[in-house]
């Protein structure tokens, strides 16, 4: 009997111990209260002098076994673990026995019972029930016996043991409230572990597909072979590289999305109807299918999609992505144990329908199936996917249900609403809308070998306002880079001849250097699964698979447009991401810089006067600088600049250059006084632009810098020396210009002098300084260095002076090295022509 008396007295302390650690915090906050109330009660019951009975001493031991509570942090380490039985008797003196005791003292009461009742509900809430019973049997019985004991004819009051039956009850109700209490917090920690469990689970997978595709690409690999050796590697093998990295790249995603879709399913966050957009289901379902992380090759081939009638419903692509990601996941989890599984995914009707082949759910299961926290027949699952589900498309505005025959086949249908004629209108302009204003005037080069595919491009592309090229083959396509700078190409992968792959790599290669960092979006009938590692490998920028909806093609186009290209080095790009507004009134010194810009990596904006340069900082998107000719028809570079101070707008602080083949003091006051920050002289030489955008540009949270050192190339000597600028020339066929900007400028620059001759021979000066100032920019830029130091010579005094030069024989030198310049320069082209395209 002792040792049964011993075990249940162990079992008793432990059920109080481990109620004591899970409330852990709170018998110091108990006995903060207690020190402070057990003396305030008795002075306040001294202060109003009330007859009742009150005890100082049992008060004061209170008092001081609160304080113990209150002070636990300050104990000493060795007497710390007597902390819990210390509480354990606090508990029972101050509660039970005290409360009772002065009850019986005072002879009951409502204040006496009122006492009772809050002491009983704070044991109940301290302690676990088995400890609560016993502390109220024993405290109690303890009151009672020192209240016989020390009380003369003791008597029980009436109207206290009457309430009896509801102090058993409170205990009882407030015990039973505990015990649903802890096991909703225990059904919680259940599913926290459960979840864990599953995620541990789900990541286990990919984690290991993910070392089968490493010791797939290391067995491909060979041996380390003689330093600075290069060993071969054969195409099969080249193949099998791109397979593991498809296969490897696969198992991440798979384990991002059981990451992203678990995180959704808990934050049951509500999705934001008003950032719904019109989508395509047949689309959606393509991309869900394509992108899924499948545990490899068997399981992609299990599933198919049907599209009966593709319809169009709103929502959040990527939540519904999630939804099917998991309808998916749970479809394929039987693919093991029944490896007939099939899984379709049918479209049509304003339905989809997730069908598989697997074991069924049974009749039972389904009215609780889309509740939080309920699994079916799979080992770790949380329950959270299919609710998750549920919850979607409740936000949809549609519904989810399922139909399944046990050992037959599981449905899944999701129903959506219609969707009007007006909302699909009014989400095909947005889309539009939104890539035109990224797109428009933007050169694209369209590689197709299919004569009506490219037609069928172009008018998907019409709506857009490009300028777009094509090419029938790869060998064309190389043509056209080699001679055109462009912002995209549209590029098929198979073709005969060089194929699209070979084209992507020619082109990062560096041999068509202006256009090296073109963005590439390949545009394929391959399975989307197998293609994308092969085309980011070689550098492309975006995908778009065929055949494809205008809207889809735009996207891909504009995404890639909008993004860093794949093939800029870090670095190699100094101005990437800055957009800069680029205002001359000649279109041919326009292009030289524009291509600096852009090779540097900037977006570039162009303007022909200061009216053009006002709208497009009114219409935006925001730019990071203004390049500005200080000499252009109407509204000049120094008005415009003032107009930009003046304005108060948002970019009224934005870093202005002036671009100018005048560079005296004058005009350098001129511009600091009209608000410039920096000051380039024509021509312009590419470090040094990118040098001074990159500087103004960089930090624009705070304001740019007013000009004090004008950033001015060395003023060029008039003595004789070399015809041609060889460097700017170099530069120019780097770029992947020189053919163009010959041909272009040699027949400008006989024109400007044509145009001199005749208003010289009518004396019309105003005539003359304006082709003076186009001459001047032209030769700059065509690298004419000879022309261009003369004209520069006899152009200040008639820009400063409003008089003709001086020397009666400077127009027979204009047209003497014209005359040389030309040949210089075409022979300098046909030595050179063809350099460009073969070079790296």
């Amino acid at each position: 009997m002792t040792a049964l008396r011993q075990l249940w007295t162990r079992h008793l302390w432990s059920h109080y111990v481990a109620h004591a650690e899970y409330m852990r915090h709170i018998p110091k906050a108990v006995g903060v209260v207690g020190a402070i109330a057990f003396p305030l009660f008795f002075l306040l019951h001294e202060l109003r002098s009330t007859k009742g009975y009150d005890s100082a001493w049992l008060r004061g031991t209170a008092a001081v076994l609160c304080l113990g509570l209150a002070l636990r942090d300050h104990w000493p380490e060795r007497f710390k673990s007597w902390y819990v039985p210390w509480s354990y008797v606090t508990y029972l003196f101050c509660l039970p026995f005290l409360m009772v005791f002065l009850a019986l003292k005072n002879g009951g009461g409502s204040v006496s019972v009122a006492n009772t009742f809050m002491g009983v509900f704070f044991l109940v809430l301290l302690t676990d029930w088995r400890n609560t019973v016993v502390m109220m049997v024993a405290g109690a019985g303890a009151a009672a016996l020192l209240y016989i004991a020390t009380t003369p004819q003791a008597a029980m009051p009436v109207d206290y043991l009457g309430r009896l039956p509801t102090l058993i009850l409170v205990i009882i109700g407030g015990n039973a409230f505990k015990l649903s209490e802890k096991q909703i917090q225990a059904e919680r920690l259940d599913a926290a572990t459960a979840l864990a469990g599953t995620i541990a689970h789900e990541m286990r997978n990919p984690l290991g597909q993910l070392r089968h595709s490493l010791s797939g690409i290391q067995q491909s690999l060979s041996g380390p072979g003689v330093q600075d050796q290069l060993t071969a590697v054969a195409h099969h093998e080249l193949d099998n590289l791109h397979g593991q990295l498809a296969k490897g790249e696969r198992a991440i995603e798979r384990g991002l999305q059981v990451i992203t879709m678990t995180l959704d399913a808990l934050s049951a966050k509500p999705l934001d109807p008003g950032k719904f957009d019109v989508l395509s289901a047949a689309e959606v379902v393509r991309k869900a299918v394509d992108e899924y992380g499948y545990d490899g090759d068997a399981a992609r081939e299990s599933v198919s999609v049907d599209v009966r009638e593709d319809f169009q419903f709103r929502g959040d692509e990527t939540a519904y992505l999630y939804v099917l990601f998991n309808l998916i996941k749970n479809a394929l989890y039987y693919l093991g144990p029944y490896p007939g599984t099939r899984v379709t995914i049918t479209v049509g009707g304003h339905q989809i329908a997730v069908r598989d082949t697997g074991p069924g759910i049974p009749p039972e299961v389904l009215p609780t199936l889309f509740e939080p926290f309920h699994s079916f027949g799979k080992s770790g699952g949380t329950g959270l996917g299919l609710a998750y589900c549920q919850r979607v498309m409740k936000a949809f505005g549609g519904e989810i249900r399922c139909r399944s025959v046990a050992g037959s086949y599981t449905e899944f249908t999701m129903q959506f609403p219609p969707v009007g004629e007006e909302a699909r209108q009014a989400h095909h302009e947005k889309v539009l809308q939104a890539a035109r204003a990224v797109l428009a005037q933007k050169r694209l080069l369209l590689v197709e070998d299919d004569a009506a595919q490219r037609m069928t491009a172009r008018h998907k592309l019409r709506p857009l306002g490009m300028v777009i090229d094509d090419a029938a083959d790869g060998n064309r396509a190389m043509e056209l880079l080699a001679r055109h700078a462009y912002d995209l190409v549209l590029l098929d992968l198979n073709m005969p001849g060089p194929d699209g792959y070979h084209v992507a790599q020619k082109v990062r290669q560096g041999q068509v250097p202006a256009n090296r960092y073109v963005r590439i979006v390949a545009h394929t009938s391959e399975p989307a699964h197998l293609a994308r590692a092969k085309t980011q490998r070689a550098g492309m920028d975006g995908f778009v698979s065929k055949p494809s909806a205008q809207l889809p093609l735009v996207q891909a186009l504009q995404k890639a447009m909008e993004r860093r290209s794949s093939a800029s080095p870090a670095g190699s790009r100094p101005l990437e991401q800055r957009r800069v507004l680029l205002a001359d009134d000649s279109a041919y010194n326009r292009r030289a810089v524009a291509a600096y810009l852009r090779e540097a990596g900037a977006v570039v904006v162009e303007a022909d006067h200061g009216e053009a340069v006002l709208q497009a900082l009114r219409r935006g998107p925001a730019f990071d600088a203004v390049l500005m000719d200080l000499n252009m028809p109407g509204m000049g570079g120094l008005d415009t600049s003032r107009a930009i101070r003046a304005s108060k707008e948002t970019w009224s602080a934005i870093p202005i250059i002036a671009l100018t083949a005048h560079s005296d003091s004058a005009a350098v006051e001129g511009a600091r006084e009209a608000g410039m920050n920096g000051f380039l002289v024509k021509p312009v030489e590419a470090g040094q632009l990118c040098e001074v955008v990159a500087e103004l540009t960089a930090g624009r949270d705070t304001p740019a810098p007013r000009l004090d050192q004008p950033t001015v190339a060395a003023a060029p000597q008039r003595e004789e020396g070399p015809l041609l600028n060889v460097t700017r020339l170099e530069s120019y066929q780097r770029l992947g210009l020189l053919e163009e900007l010959l041909a272009d400028y040699l027949p400008e620059i006989a024109r400007l002098v044509g145009v001199l001759e005749q208003a010289m021979a009518e004396q019309d000066l105003k005539r003359a300084q304006e082709a003076m100032h186009s001459l001047l920019g032209m030769s700059g830029e065509a690298g004419a260095l000879a022309l261009y130091q003369w004209v520069r010579g006899v152009y200040v005094p008639v820009l400063e002076q409003g008089r003709w030069p001086a020397p009666e024989e400077w127009l027979p030198k204009v047209q003497e090295l014209a005359a040389a310049t030309e040949k210089a320069l075409r022979d300098y082209g046909a030595s050179h022509s063809g350099a460009a395209a073969t070079e790296g």
